[in-house]
């Protein structure tokens, strides 16, 4: 074989390698998060991990959450809203949050779940709080210690000048309770099982309770249902 049939066999093969190369990399990218975004990174226990879509097409759920029906009572639909003040959101503003809030460490991504169900896997970048730390008041030691870590500050007995700014409307008293001062308090996102689990629903109102600002607390009530059907990357737990 002369130089020149050699040169155009090698390109040829190159042209089929890039070709295979560029499909490969297409379908890798087909199913995104959404549109314009394939998969985005979360810290997890210390490491990167992608968040992404399963990209086979032909995927289905299978196992507990692709069950249409549960007893209710205790698994029942739940509403929309757990509190008017609280904002119900989907995955994509969870995206934002997990980019932004979370990444920035203004903001915890709360699994609300029982540790027995954490275990089995959650979704990259939570913190696995169970909704009864919330909720019973044999845990209000547990409880304020918790509200700590999320940036909230005991409040001493306010001063003359705090008096005086507050009686003249001088100073900002959303975020201000009796026992807790909430203005660097982060923000939450709190999830559970999904739209028939009432775990999340709880720890949202036992938070409010507590004094947290509702207008800093976020409802993904598709929880780990809505995530696992859209094939959503999960994490097993480490610790």
């Amino acid at each position: 074989m002369t130089a020149k049939p050699k040169r155009y066999f090698a390109a040829v093969l190159f042209i089929i390698a890039a070709a295979t190369l560029f499909l490969a990399s297409a379908a890798t990218a087909d199913v995104l998060l959404y549109d314009g975004k394939p998969y985005l990174h979360v810290i997890h226990e210390g490491r990167s991990i992608k968040i992404q879509r399963i990209q086979d097409p032909g995927y289905e759920l299978k196992g507990y959450f692709a069950k249409t029906a549960r007893k209710c009572p205790p698994f029942c639909i739940q509403p929309i809203t757990v509190d008017p003040a609280v904002r119900t959101i989907g995955e994509i503003e969870l995206f934002h949050f997990m980019e932004n809030d979370l990444r920035e460490g203004r903001g915890v991504l709360i699994d609300a779940r029982t540790p027995s169900w954490h275990r089995k896997g959650t979704i990259p970048g939570s913190v696995n709080y169970p909704f009864t730390l919330f909720t019973q008041d044999e845990n209000a030691g547990e409880r304020d210690a918790i509200l700590r870590e999320f940036g909230a500050k005991p409040r001493q007995q306010p001063g003359l000048l705090e008096k005086t700014m507050q009686e003249l409307g001088l100073s900002d008293k959303r975020y201000l309770t009796d026992r807790w001062d909430f203005t660097e308090a982060k923000t939450l996102v709190v999830w559970c099982n999904g739209p028939a689990c009432g775990q999340s629903p709880r720890a949202i109102e036992g938070l409010i309770s507590a004094g947290y600002p509702a207008d800093k607390i976020f409802y993904y009530r598709g929880g780990m249902q809505m995530w696992q059907l859209w094939g959503l990357t999960t994490v097993i737990p480490e610790s």
